[in-house]
């Protein structure tokens, strides 16, 4: 069982939540604030709040919430 155990994605309720964005909204943010991939960021693939969708140079928006505001913040995979 402890075995099981290791292979669950460890999610806490204060992380934040890691949204994959596909081409489309990738585009429309790259657009929208006018700059590049490499610009971005920089997440681990390794990193314990990506799923295992994730792959190198994908984009990942992040939403952390404040006061009950959410704000979003994007990061590219590496």
């Amino acid at each position: 069982m402890s075995e099981r155990l290791q292979h669950l994605p460890k999610m806490h309720i204060l992380q934040p939540k890691h949204i994959l964005l596909n081409e489309k909204e990738t585009n429309e943010i790259l657009n929208k604030l006018n700059i590049s991939k490499s610009q971005f960021p920089k997440i681990l693939s390794s990193d314990e709040g990506l799923s295992k969708s994730c792959k190198v140079g994908d984009v990942v928006k992040i939403q952390r919430t404040y006061n009950g505001k959410a704000k979003f913040y994007y990061r590219v995979v590496i």
